[in-house]
C-alpha cells in the first residue's frame, strides 16, 4: 500500500507530517512512501533527504491519491474531492467541530479517517499522542517568548552594580504545555509559581521547583487527564482568588484549554490593568477564544502598559523538532493498523475506534454527527 505525505497548505504552517526518519519505520514493514515535493522544505527536510530515505517524491495530485494520507492539519474540502480516493485512510489532527466541512467531505468521498484529536489518553497509546507532543513544543516557547519580551532578566544578577531580583512567572495550567513553561522558565532563573484546577498536578508542579498556588476552590478533575469544564460561577471565584497573583507576576503564561471547547478566561482585563507596567501575558490558547479577555491569535497588543501575546500556530515556530514530534506520534498510529504492508483498521481496538470520525461513508464520532444535526 502506498502511504502519500502531503504538503500543509495552510497559512503559517511550517511542519510536515513525516520527517525522512520515519520513512525507514514504514518501509521496513512493506509500506511504499510517497512525499509532496518541498513538503518538508519549511521544517527543514529536503527531497534528497526523503529520497535517500527510501521515499518518492511526488507532486501534490499523486501523494493525495495515495492509499493512506498523512497530514498535520486537516485536509481543505475541495483537495478531498479532487485528489482523495474513495476507500483511502486520512491520519493527522482533525477537530471535529471546527472541521465540520472537511468532516462531511470525507464521509462524503467513503474516506476513513482518523484525528489525532480524538486519541484517548491510555498508557498504551502515549506514543501517539500529538497533542501531548505539540504541547511539549508550545510551553517552552511560551517561555522564551516572555523571557525574550519581558524587559527584565529572568534570573538573579549579583554584579558590581548591583543585584538584579529574579522575574516572578504565574503559568496558569499544569499539563503538558504548562509544565513545560515550568520548566524552560526555572531553567532561565525566574522563580515560578503555577495553578491548575486539577489537585493532582500540585505535585507535578512542586517536582519542577516551583511553587502551586492553592486556592479555597473545589477541583475540577476531569476524564483522560483533562480539566473539567468549569461554570461560571467557579471562574468568577477562581478569578477573584488569583488576581493578586496575577499582579505581582512580571510573566504570565496560560495555558489552559480543554479540547473542542472554548478556552475559560482566566485573565480579565481588570486584571491586565493591575499588572506592573512591561509585564507580559503570554496566551497559549489563544486561537481557542483565550485565557486572557483581550488577547487576539496571531497578535500582539499592548493594553496600557502590558504586552499580550497571543499565540498562534506556536510549534510550527519550532518546525524542526515539532515535525520530528509529531511524526512519531502518526507513525505509530499508522503502524497500529499495518500488517505485512497492508493497513487495516482494527475497531475493536480502542485506540483506532476512538480516534475515528468517518468510515465507509458514516460518521463514526457521535459528537460530531450531533454537531451536523445541530447545524442542519
Amino acid at each position: 500500500m502506498r502511504v502519500g505525505v502531503a504538503a500543509e497548505v495552510r497559512p503559517g504552517e511550517r511542519r510536515v507530517a513525516l520527517v525522512p526518519e520515519a520513512v525507514r519505520r514504514l518501509t521496513a514493514v512493506g509500506l511504499d512512501v510517497v512525499v509532496e515535493t518541498t513538503a518538508g522544505q519549511r521544517a527543514y527536510a529536503s527531497d534528497a533527504a526523503y529520497a535517500a530515505a527510501g521515499a518518492t517524491v511526488v507532486d501534490a495530485g499523486q501523494a493525495l491519491a495515495s492509499d493512506v494520507v498523512l497530514t498535520v492539519r486537516p485536509l481543505q474540502p475541495a483537495q478531498i474531492a479532487r485528489h482523495v480516493r474513495g476507500g483511502a485512510v486520512t491520519i493527522g489532527f482533525l477537530p471535529p467541530a471546527s472541521s465540520l466541512d472537511c468532516v462531511v467531505a470525507l464521509r462524503d468521498r467513503g474516506v476513513t479517517s482518523f484525528s489525532l484529536d480524538l486519541l484517548p489518553r491510555i498508557s498504551r497509546a502515549q506514543s501517539m499522542d500529538a497533542l501531548s507532543s505539540q504541547a511539549l513544543v508550545s510551553g517552552y516557547r511560551a517561555a522564551l517568548v516572555a523571557a525574550e519580551r519581558l524587559p527584565r532578566f529572568f534570573p538573579l544578577l549579583m554584579t558590581a552594580a548591583g543585584t538584579v531580583r529574579p522575574a516572578t512567572v504565574l503559568v496558569m495550567g499544569a499539563g503538558v504545555a504548562g509544565l513545560q513553561a515550568i520548566a524552560t522558565a526555572r531553567r532561565l532563573g525566574a522563580v515560578v509559581e503555577a495553578y491548575d484546577v486539577r489537585a493532582a498536578a500540585a505535585e507535578e508542579v512542586r517536582s519542577l521547583g516551583a511553587t502551586f498556588v492553592e486556592l479555597s476552590l473545589e477541583t475540577q478533575e476531569g476524564s483522560g487527564g483533562y480539566a473539567r469544564e468549569a461554570g461560571e460561577d467557579f471562574l468568577r471565584r477562581q478569578r477573584e482568588l488569583i488576581g493578586a497573583h496575577v499582579a505581582a507576576a512580571d510573566a504570565v503564561i496560560t495555558t489552559a484549554a480543554i479540547p473542542g471547547r472554548r478556552a475559560p478566561v482566566l485573565v480579565t482585563r481588570e486584571m491586565v490593568e493591575a499588572m506592573k507596567p512591561g509585564a507580559i501575558v503570554v496566551d497559549l490558547a489563544a486561537e481557542s477564544g483565550g485565557n486572557c479577555e483581550l488577547s487576539e491569535a496571531g497578535r500582539e497588543l499592548w493594553h496600557g502598559e502590558v504586552r499580550i501575546w497571543g499565540a498562534q500556530d506556536v510549534p510550527s515556530a519550532m518546525a524542526d523538532h515539532a515535525s520530528r514530534l509529531y511524526a512519531r506520534n502518526v507513525s505509530e498510529l499508522l503502524l497500529l493498523m499495518t500488517a505485512a504492508g497492508v493497513v487495516t483498521p482494527d475497531f475493536d481496538d480502542e485506540v483506532v475506534a476512538a480516534s475515528c470520525v468517518t468510515h465507509a461513508g458514516e460518521i463514526r464520532h457521535e459528537p460530531t454527527r450531533d454537531l451536523l444535526r445541530a447545524s442542519a
